[in-house]
């Protein structure tokens, strides 16, 4: 494989991925997405890995989508973002990619520190187990004025409130609160997460890779019974309803005219620091003290 955007390499039966566009704080880009999916169905090839281990390069899981201004497009006679459909359509197009995640037969384990925001947590959610740095910044702020999750796996792990919470306000949440939730399954200081996350894929690199692949695709046919890979296609279609709101409209020509800076300052400043919950709140005050 020849990857640019993504590192691979396999040890101890363990396929170890890692979004590798530090610079841009592994934003997700449509290059690295199509790598990270041909890296997924190379681990699911290989008969001497188990598992992988999905991880962010420099400081951050993923900060999200990347929606760097003047972007090439498609090019002529090729679907833009001109209607519903067409967004839809790219969206679609775009997911299958991450779909790999929950459809390949291995598990991943999401090692999750720094940023984890807007498109980094649709990675995340669609890994099998996600542990987390406590001090990991975790949300999606776009929700505020952009659109929806173009994935929808928030509900399977968090159930409707917490998805409620964590949707209508865009807010953030730490590490430690988000294993709290659901989000997460653990979450350990950051400078211990490696260690404990490399420990859990040495133990379940020891159980039979079919084994594995046949508890996954067990629970995971269970998650489809309940709408999830609906969910998934329905996350597209309402997303490109949401991205015609004028909140939306308003983003757009703000980036488009005065740049995208002005339009996140003009999507968050209202809401401070972003973080949402009063436990957060008031350690943080009692840090200050």
């Amino acid at each position: 494989m020849e990857l640019e955007n993504i590192r691979y390499e396999e040890r101890g039966g363990v396929a170890y991925v890692t979004l590798n566009r530090p610079e841009k704080l592994n934003a997700l880009s449509t290059d690295l997405m199509q790598e990270l999916n041909e890296a997924l169905w190379e681990a699911d090839n290989r008969t001497d890995v188990h598992l992988a281990v999905l991880s962010g390069a420099g400081r951050a899981f993923s900060a999200g989508y990347d929606i760097t201004p003047g972007r090439a497009g498609p090019g002529p006679g090729y679907r833009g973002r001109t209607s519903i459909d067409d967004d839809s359509w790219r969206m679609e197009k775009s997911q299958r990619d991450k779909m790999a995640l929950f459809d390949m037969h291995k598990p991943v384990i999401a090692k999750v520190h720094g940023y984890c925001l807007a498109g980094g947590t649709d990675v995340a959610l669609l890994c099998d187990l996600i542990i987390v740095a406590d001090d990991a910044v975790i949300g999606f702020p776009p929700t505020r004025a952009q659109g929806t999750p173009p994935h929808q796996m928030w509900l399977y792990h968090l159930g409707p409130q917490w998805a409620k919470r964590m949707l209508f306000s865009g807010d953030s949440i730490s590490g430690a609160e988000a294993a709290r939730i659901g989000f997460a399954l653990e979450s350990f200081p950051a400078d211990e997460l490696d260690a404990h996350v490399d420990a859990l894929a040495a133990r379940l690199a020891m159980i039979d890779s079919d084994l594995l692949a046949a508890q996954k695709r067990l629970i995971n046919m269970g998650l489809e019974i309940m709408g999830a890979r609906t969910m998934q296609r329905v996350a597209c279609e309402i997303d490109s309803r949401a991205h015609q709101a004028p909140a939306a409209l308003e983003f757009n020509r703000i980036s488009r005219d005065q740049g995208l800076k002005s339009a996140l300052e003009w999507r968050d400043t209202k809401f401070g620091d972003g973080r949402g919950t009063a436990a957060y709140q008031r350690r943080r005050e009692a840090a200050r003290s």
